[in-house]
């Protein structure tokens, strides 16, 4: 799934400490900022009861509360908060697995693939809203057909969805959707020979091809149960008012600046009783493996504050107005002791840090539409071999390294690999003669070659000044890249719109298998689908074609390198980073674990409002 590139790092300042020695100019300047988010005398305003558990946090932009729109990371984890699926991750098992969620229990699969069999839980019920007329605005039960047509919203072509490919083996799927185009309104009541209801409670699909990643894809917000109600109620303004089963609620939001949830009461009124899962890792912390058993979710709201300026958001972490925040590149080397943990300093002040790898891939992507780039494969190999990832690396304190591949460790199908385009400018500068600039200079214009680079938000200091130092390698080549940033739903738009020549993204994967990564190249996916490049080359379709039915394998294994080696050949990304994961947490924050895919998983989330009250206190807060 998208998301914007070095969002991983938060640029800050000081330290805790170091705040307690700012002059009072400094302080005026950080309570001005604060009050901006509605807060008085440096605090964030608040109206929490006695007993109640809120927790606040940062979010970025995002596109929309419907799922069939959100195709970003930061409008996933949202949508997941008030939608539910058939299936989803355990949240502390590794390596990663699948569990009922919505269903009764994992699927009933024939011996030949084809054909997935679903009995759902009864009585889970839709959130009580007034969409649902019938009821006198009570939630009604979940059945079997909300799958079927949030599926077919997916595949809606009047959406537009990302999220199209999930569902592209259902067999009669192809046909339904060909019908959907057009002004003729979509007819959601014709039968898709893939998707039956054989009673209320049970959800058979049937593929015209195996797809193993099946049941991965059925936990992703793709598949949400999608009340009909609620689309037709709202219309164009769906997206806005999320109707769901999930923990929570959207209580109210200004977009761009705040939005709130509440706990869902449906889950308790229909007897819902969803628990803590028990830990099998020795080394999860111990309050996550004393929560095994305990009722979820433990948070009574959700207060989430839309700071693109992580300076900002740094200054809210530290002085106790949002829960946790990446450790900042500015701020590493005072936080972090030589071995890599926090200082003694900091943990007298009660944070905690959370490391794990990840499974991101940061790239810059080229877009084969573009008439400069898009043909041009010497000159895009000369950028790759002009990209300095030492540079890059001790900018970012040492965190990252640079992918080799379009698969990252960790996902079934990586295979270790030689770094195919290392720092080399004298290669670099031959691939950019015989690409037809030699010297960077364009022979239609007699000036230097000069590609635009569309981003997203400017609003983070150090994305800008990691975008300065890319452009930097590249002026060293002789190419002038022109930054263009955007507001992250503008931004995207555009990659959907085909209409980028350059554009820097990161793919978070949406399960834990090459495919997911590999999809991004494959032609039919093409924008608005997630393969932005909008490359197309029949041999990479016909492996991956091939590749995507197969069970994990050696032979399989063997196709994915295959498509790696292509779409690393024909560089269709310049890949850039791939970073570790440093989370930084206030100690009242508790049941945290790194996930890689972690939507829905606040609700397994916790705070302790008498040990944030007191450390607040402590701090004159």
């Amino acid at each position: 799934m998208n998301r914007q590139a070095a969002k991983f790092a938060k640029p800050g300042r000081k330290t805790l400490c170091d705040l307690a020695r700012w002059p009072a100019w400094r302080f005026v300047f950080l309570l001005a900022l604060l009050g901006n988010f509605g807060c008085g005398r440096g605090t964030l305003a608040t109206d929490e009861q006695p007993g109640e558990v809120v927790m606040y946090r940062q979010i970025y932009r995002i596109r929309s509360l419907d799922p069939a729109l959100a195709s970003d990371v930061y409008s996933a984890l949202e949508v997941a908060k008030v939608y539910e699926t058939l299936l989803q991750y355990n949240y502390l098992d590794r390596p990663y697995r699948v569990e009922p969620l919505l269903a009764a229990s994992l699927p009933e699969v024939a011996p030949d693939g084809l054909t997935y069999t679903f009995r759902l839980r009864k009585g889970l019920f839709f959130q009580d809203d007034p969409c649902f007329t019938k009821t006198g605005g009570k939630g009604r039960e979940v059945i079997a057909a909300d799958f079927i047509y949030g599926m077919k919203r997916i595949m809606d072509l009047k959406n537009a969805s990302n999220g199209a490919w999930c569902y592209a083996l259902v067999a009669g799927m192809d046909e339904w959707r060909a019908t959907t185009g057009g002004e003729k309104p979509t007819d959601y009541d014709a039968p898709i020979a893939g998707l039956q209801t054989p009673d209320p409670h049970t959800l058979v699909i049937r593929l015209k091809q195996p797809q193993p990643q099946l049941i991965w894809i059925l936990a992703m917000h793709y598949a949400a149960a999608v009340a009909r109600e609620a689309v037709e109620f709202y219309g164009k303004e769906f997206g806005h008012h999320p109707v769901g089963t999930g923990p929570f609620i959207l209580k109210n939001y200004r977009p761009n600046y705040r939005y709130e949830f509440v706990r869902n009461p449906k889950w308790r009124e229909t007897g819902r009783v969803d628990r803590f899962p028990v830990s099998h890792d020795p080394n999860d912390a111990p309050d996550v493996r004393a929560a095994a058993g305990q009722q979820i979710p433990f948070l009574d709201r959700i207060v989430e504050y839309v700071v693109e300026d992580n300076a900002t958001a740094w200054l809210m972490f530290l002085t106790g107005q949002i829960e946790s925040s990446p450790v900042a590149r500015d701020n590493f080397s005072a936080v972090m002791g030589p071995n890599r943990t926090l200082t003694p300093e900091m943990e007298r002040e009660g944070i905690r840090l959370n490391s794990a790898p990840t499974m991101d891939v940061f790239y810059i992507g080229f877009n084969f539409d573009d008439p400069i780039v898009g043909p041009n494969k010497k000159l895009r190999q000369a950028l790759a071999f002009a990209f300095n990832e030492t540079e890059m690396n001790a900018f970012y304190n040492g965190r990252i390294t640079r992918p080799t591949g379009p698969l990252p460790p960790g996902v079934v199908g990586y295979t270790e690999r030689a770094q195919p385009y290392p720092l080399d400018l004298v290669r670099a500068k031959q691939l950019l003669a015989e690409a037809g600039y030699p010297n960077g200079l364009d022979p239609k214009t007699g000036r230097r070659l000069q590609l635009t680079m569309e981003l997203g938000s400017a609003d983070d200091a150090e994305y800008r000044q990691s975008i300065e130092l890319f452009c930097g390698f590249m002026d060293k080549l002789g190419v002038k890249v022109v930054a263009n940033f955007h507001n992250w739903p503008a931004f995207m738009e555009k990659l959907d719109r085909r209409q980028a020549q350059m554009f820097q993204l990161a793919w978070c994967a949406d399960y834990p298998d090459a495919e997911n990564y590999l999809q991004l190249f494959y032609g039919p996916n093409s924008s608005p689908g997630p393969n932005h490049a909008n490359y197309l080359n029949k041999d990479f379709d016909k492996l991956y074609e091939q590749a995507r039915v197969m069970p994990d394998s050696p032979a399989r294994t063997a196709l994915c390198q295959q498509m790696a080696d292509l779409a690393m050949a024909d560089c269709v990304w310049l890949l850039t980073m791939q970073p570790r994961d440093y989370l930084m947490r206030h100690g009242w924050m508790r049941h945290y674990k790194y996930h890689d895919f972690p939507y829905g998983m606040i609700k397994y989330y916790s705070v302790d409002p008498a040990a944030r009250r007191a450390w607040k206190q402590q701090h004159g807060r």
